[in-house]
């Protein structure tokens, strides 16, 4: 049971990492790109990312 919960809170991560991806394709695909949101989106998906390898 414990290892169902672990494995769904990691792919509750990965979606969002991959939610954070498409947000970040989508600004940089913008005329004006927003670098301070492109920095913020990166931060995100990097503690994510991290989130997931300790899991």
């Amino acid at each position: 049971m414990a290892s169902t919960a672990a494995s769904s809170h990691v792919n509750a991560l990965q979606t969002k990492h991959a939610g954070l991806e498409a947000r970040l394709r989508a600004e940089q695909a913008r005329p004006a790109p927003d670098a301070a949101m492109i920095q913020a989106i990166k931060k995100q998906k990097l503690r994510l990312k991290e989130e997931i390898a300790r899991a």
